[in-house]
Order: C-alpha cells, then structure tokens, then sequence
C-alpha cells in the first residue's frame, strides 16, 4: 500500500442533525457540519477563540449508520481525506470549498457514552477487516 498523506483527524461537535440523502443510484450519502474551537492567550493577556467549520461528507453503510447514530450537538471524531473543489455561483463567480471526504466518523467518549452495536449493512456485501475503504463514489454517484 502506497503511503497516504493526505489524511485529517478533526474533532468537534455537529451544528446540525446528519442530512441524509441517497443519489440517482442509490447511494447514500451524509453531510455533517463539524465546529470546533480553538482557544489561546493573546499577547495582550486576553482570551481569544477562533472556530473553523468544515463539511464532512460520508457514503453508504458509514453515512446511514452517522444519520442513524449522531445529531446536532453531539462531540464527534473525523478521519478522512481533505478534499477541495470549486463550482461557479449564480453571480458567475467562482466558489472555493474545503470538506472532509470521511473514512471513519466516531462519538467522542470524552464528555459522553456510547452503545455500539452491529449492523448487517445495507450493501448487501461482507465486509473484511482486512481490507481497506470502500472505492470512491463515481461522477454518477456525487449528489452535487
């Protein structure tokens, strides 16, 4: 396996409920909206706070069981790929996003408590433990 570099880990709480849509062919996907806040001291002694906010986009099994697990509020943990992509508006300008394609996406256990439990899957396939994540969602499957 070839090394990968471009992963994030980022932690923070949602700002919404999971939106859970399925594309033309049937793949779910899930966006999260994830805060997190950083704190310092100034060079002024005071306080100051700075909040980053970033998407998190995840597909099938992992996208319904977030939208099925998480809602606003709750502290998660993100592991993905740092993906960044342009449209153009109506205005005609160009719009530059930053989001979190999610290879993995977990309750934070440091203020709360979790109950795992298993799912079949609704892919239908067994899944490996060995193996790695699922291909990327082809041209077809991206919902925007």
């Amino acid at each position: 396996m070839a090394f990968e570099s471009n992963f994030i880990t980022f932690i923070g709480n949602l700002t919404d409920d999971p939106e859970l849509r399925f594309t033309g062919g049937g793949a779910a996907v899930v966006t999260l909206r994830v805060a997190s806040n950083r704190r310092w001291t100034g060079r002024d002694g005071q306080q100051q706070e700075e909040t980053t906010f970033l998407n998190v986009n995840a597909w099938r099994d992992l996208a319904e069981n977030a939208a099925e697990s998480l809602s606003k509020g709750d502290r998660v943990v993100v592991i993905g790929r740092v993906k960044v992509r342009n449209y153009e508006n109506q205005q005609g300008q160009t719009v530059w996003v930053t989001e979190i394609e999610a290879d993995e996406i977990a309750p934070s256990l440091r203020w709360a408590q979790a109950k795992p439990s298993k799912t079949s899957g609704s892919s239908g396939g067994s899944q490996d433990s060995g193996s790695s994540a699922p291909p990327p969602p082809t041209d077809d499957d991206v919902p925007f």
